[in-house]
């Protein structure tokens, strides 16, 4: 039974849950999830019946072949992914959202016509490469490099914990075209081929979220054509953060979503589980557990969509998302640690799914900002 209350969605919100999860139950049924996480291979099969779908583009321009849809839109869409399985949530939002906004949003009129429709029906997958061994929450700190030579840039460097970048058939790169220039300028985002010369990509054996690994990316002297840059030269810093805030909507969104699904797994489990003559659900130190999982993954859920709201009204939100992306993570984790222990063993074992909840989720106070680079975002904003 679904403790989720879908109560304010709207009629295309609501049959888009209900399409989705239906399409999903077939493409990626739950034994083929497990195949899948165990070999660490991507979900081809689902992200291509998604693409199908058309639902790849729900967030984009219609002008390019999207839907036009709002941020509740997208965050109902993501929240259902990631109710379902976040793998799948997350080899969406990374070509989506982390790298395809970047495309959407600041590339040429040409390079979006090119790039936008492949996005959308999943013939062109994207992956965002920001991260540096040296600069992880430290993004202006980045040493990757790229100089102008005529009609192409030479991008040289090196990026780690590129989600989805084995799969990619482009990277979004966050390289410094101006290394003289103060913290904060000198930046570029290049769209660079995955498979060009010099690019060469190293898959990481993650914890969780296997089917979506990140990777190490090396640059040696990669050559990129200057139509490919997004956004201004040099100016990149405020076009990121305008990204970034989309993702950190999309994290939140997630998050809530994988909330309820470990709290209806816990109880399912518990409600079946029989100890001292009695099923477990009927001891209050267990009933009382699930209660704090049902209302953190509703808590999660709120906030995902007030965000959504403040965006939809043309407001930045900057304060809000941060909020949002700390609550539904840190909420998500603590879900599938109690979840754990309401299971006991079982839940320790890797026969049952709430191991690999367990893994999957504890990323999310990591990934996109970490929640600690988050309330530095929060104080800032309230001039502390």
């Amino acid at each position: 039974m679904s403790i989720v209350n879908i109560y304010g969605l709207s009629e295309q919100q609501l049959m888009v849950r209900e399409n989705v999860l239906a399409l999903l139950e077939e493409k990626l049924p739950w034994s083929l999830i497990r195949e899948l996480d165990e070999k660490r291979e991507f979900p081809h099969v689902a992200y291509n019946a998604l693409a199908e779908g058309g639902y790849l583009g729900l967030f984009y321009p219609e002008e390019y072949g999207g839907m036009g849809g709002s941020h509740k839109d997208f965050a109902s869409f993501i929240e259902t992914l990631g109710y379902y399985y976040t793998g799948i949530a997350q080899a969406v939002m990374t070509s989506i959202v982390y790298a395809g906004m970047h495309v959407v949003q600041f590339g040429s009129e040409a390079l979006k016509k090119e790039i936008v429709p492949k996005l959308i029906n999943g013939k062109v997958k994207l992956a965002l490469a920001m991260s540096e061994p040296g600069t992880g929450s430290d993004v202006a700190g980045i040493k990757t490099k790229a100089v102008r030579q005529g009609d192409h840039y030479v991008l040289s460097g090196q990026k780690v914990w590129i989600t989805c970048a084995h799969v990619a058939d482009y990277l979004v790169v966050v390289c410094k075209t101006d290394p003289a220039a103060p913290r904060h300028n000198g930046m570029s985002i290049l769209l660079v081929d995955a498979k060009a010369p010099g690019v060469r990509i190293r898959p990481l054996n993650m914890l969780g979220r296997r089917t979506t690994h990140a990777n190490e990316v090396f640059f040696e002297d990669v050559r990129t054509p200057v139509t490919h840059i997004l956004g201004e030269e040099n100016a990149a810093w405020k076009n990121l953060m305008k990204c970034l805030a989309v993702e950190r909507m999309a994290l939140a969104a997630i998050s809530a979503g994988h909330c309820f699904k470990i709290t209806e797994y816990a109880t399912e489990y518990a409600k079946n589980r029989i100890q001292f003559g009695h099923p477990i659900t009927s001891f209050q130190a267990v009933s009382h557990k699930l209660v704090d999982m049902a209302i953190m993954s509703e808590t999660a859920r709120q906030m995902t969509y007030r965000v959504t709201e403040l965006l939809d009204s043309g407001q930045d939100a900057i304060k809000e998302l941060s909020m949002a992306k700390i609550v539904a993570t840190d909420n998500n984790f603590r879900c599938a640690d109690l979840g754990m222990q309401v299971m006991g063993g079982a839940g320790y074992s890797a026969e049952y799914d709430m191991a690999m909840f367990f893994r999957d989720c504890r990323v999310g106070p990591i990934g996109g900002g970490s929640n600690e680079i988050q309330r530095n975002v929060i104080a800032k904003r309230m001039g502390l």
